[in-house]
């Protein structure tokens, strides 16, 4: 049986799509949602499409299919552990993991390894429960925030409901404290200093995130975002930030580098120099990953009164790339 809604359109300033009032206002399904649960629309008892505008005091009747039932598989995937105990766990993630299923990553997950852990340990979720494929709960299990599949390094992590709110709460709340190492392409005009913007969706591709000043003329849109920078070393044509976002949009800091002009090195999204097979592809290091890593992490535990702060070394592929560029100074 399919979902439905009806209701009036209420507090529209002119007019706005029908998928972003759905989106935005309703909360209803995301626009991605919509799309994939094949939603169908009515305004004043007419079918439209989703691009049609909507104004105060529309009708607006939509039906759509639910979501099909899935089931988180524990697996015993291994994990390098900083830390952990019956309530939750701190994890250095390896670049390349991704860590809560989607899209064509249904195994294989950070999710998928926590589930396994999370076996025999007290007040634990069960084994293969069942979740809704896209709702906001869908793989929440031990999830408590997340790091992009090409990010290595620190997260926390949950083995239950009580932990993974206790956790939450002190993301939402932002006094946790994280910090992160990149190599950049060139150096920072600035030595040091904070990246202060709003975050959008890019018009142009859904999937990527533009930066905006916090003072622009025009309409207010998107969401603050603030990140604090210092430069630990620089090179000819490259430079190692120890960077610390005071919030937490998605791909905050490979969008906020990409403004300051410093787009992270091995970031083919943000970094024009790795998109495609282009032929001004970084010549010093045209295959690298992304040189991104959450080095730290300052949080409060379950079962505790106060921060801790754990680190994840830095990896291999940042040694490489430093290595590289300080043999080069020396050769010359």
């Amino acid at each position: 049986m399919n979902c439905t809604y009806s209701g009036t359109a209420e507090g529209i300033v002119n007019s706005v799509r029908l998928d972003r009032y759905i989106a935005e206002t309703l909360r209803i399904l995301s626009r991605s949602q919509i799309k994939s649960r094949c939603l169908e629309a009515k305004l004043n008892g007419k079918i439209v499409k989703v691009s049609h505008l909507v104004k105060n005091y529309d009708i607006i009747e939509l039906s759509w299919q639910p979501a099909a039932p899935l089931y988180l598989e524990p697996e015993n995937i291994a994990l390098d552990l900083i830390y952990e105990d019956d309530r939750c766990a701190v994890i250095n993630k390896a670049q390349g993991m991704v860590v809560h299923p989607g899209a064509g990553n249904h195994s294989g997950t950070l999710a998928n390894a926590l589930l396994w852990r999370s076996n025999n340990k007290p007040n634990a979720w069960p084994l293969n429960r069942q979740t809704d494929s896209d709702s906001s709960l869908s793989y929440r299990n031990g999830i408590v925030h997340r790091l992009d599949k090409d990010t290595s390094g620190v997260i926390v992590t949950a083995f239950d409901d009580e932990a993974l709110v206790f956790l939450s709460d002190q993301f939402k709340a932002k006094t946790v404290r994280k910090r992160y190492l990149a190599i950049v392409q060139g150096v920072p005009v600035n030595s040091e200093g904070r990246i202060f913007t709003r975050m959008i969706r890019d018009p142009r591709d859904r999937k990527r995130f533009t930066a905006m000043p916090v003072n622009s003329d025009s309409k207010p849109q998107g969401k603050i975002a603030l990140t604090r920078y210092r430069t630990l070393k620089s090179w000819a044509g490259y430079s190692l930030l120890l960077l610390e976002p005071r919030t937490g949009r998605t791909h905050q800091l490979r969008v906020h580098l990409k403004y300051l002009g410093n787009p992270i090195v091995g970031d083919s999204i943000y970094n024009p120099l790795y998109e495609g097979n282009r032929k001004d592809r970084d010549k010093n290091f045209p295959n690298s990953a992304l040189m991104l890593h959450a080095l730290s992490l300052a949080i409060v535990i379950p079962g505790e009164s106060e921060q801790r702060c754990f680190k994840a070394p830095i990896p291999d592929r940042f040694k490489t790339v430093i290595i590289e560029l300080n043999r080069r100074i020396k050769k010359k």
